[in-house]
């Protein structure tokens, strides 16, 4: 059976600031941070028939040798970066779109040589144009010369195992996407569906450009997937980051850990 792995990224706050701070549970208080979110950074990859798929990119942190930590994290798992075939961006907020490049000495290239980044236009279009510290135009400037953008609208069929859905809860034109492969089917919601908590509470918040629609496609994916057995990527989760539905006694499903 195929399967996803996290390239962890670490763990911050963030306020009103949009700065995502290192965050360490251990030593830290959420106390001395007020007004602040609390989230874990999970870029994911996938190994198919058409090659690897990275889904969102992370914060382009680099480690102590100065080498990007979602390539650490890849060359770790025994993969190899210039393997990889696509790059599906849910979205351009910073947070998931910064490993995008690599900016390193002066010298700015894809961070991602031989793959497609695949991105809804009019999301492109809209950070470009946008002033929102949500938003690293540096980092779109060297994707922007590359080459390697494959820009999409709408619903469609990148190949056989890749479909993506233009779903405008988080962002207007964020973008969920579906990975079917060697006898699963992989669903990444982006920051529409970024932790298993949020299957089981109905919320509307505020950091969503459309909150109400948010929360009512974070109920759809649940209960269309539950029943198939999805696997679910969880961008942000603090626990779970690949969970797959589990039913109950009763019926119900709950969401176990499957990574």
């Amino acid at each position: 059976m195929a399967k996803a792995y996290s390239l962890f990224e670490g763990s911050y706050s963030v306020d009103k600031t949009k700065q995502f701070i290192p965050f360490d549970p251990k030593k830290d208080d959420p106390k001395d941070r007020p007004g602040s979110l609390f989230i874990h950074v999970h870029p994911f990859l996938i190994e198919t028939k058409d090659g690897l798929i990275v889904l969102d990119t992370g914060l382009g942190l680099r480690n102590e040798a100065g080498e990007l930590v979602i390539h650490e994290n890849i060359k770790k798992l025994g993969f190899s970066i210039n393997d990889v075939r696509y790059v599906l961006m849910s979205h351009l907020h910073k947070d998931h779109a910064s490993g995008m490049v690599d900016i390193r000495d002066g010298v700015k290239r894809v961070a991602f040589p031989n793959a497609e980044y695949v991105i809804q236009e009019q999301e492109w279009e809209s950070a470009y144009s946008s002033e929102s510290p949500s938003y690293r135009t540096e980092v779109f400037d060297v994707l922007q010369r590359s080459g390697n953008i494959l820009f999409v609208n709408g619903d469609g069929q990148l190949t056989p195992e890749i479909s993506y859905e233009l779903s405008g809860g988080h962002s207007e034109f964020h973008q969920v996407f579906h990975v079917k492969t060697e006898g699963e089917h992989f669903f990444f919601g982006g920051d529409e569906l970024p932790e298993p908590e949020e299957i089981f509470r109905s919320f509307i918040a505020k950091y969503d450009y459309d909150g109400r629609k948010a929360r009512d496609l974070r109920a759809q994916y649940w209960e269309a997937g539950a029943p198939e057995g999805w696997v679910f990527l969880f961008y942000h989760s603090k626990n779970i980051s690949v969970g797959r539905p589990e039913q109950r006694a009763d019926g119900s499903y709950k969401i176990i850990d499957a990574g």
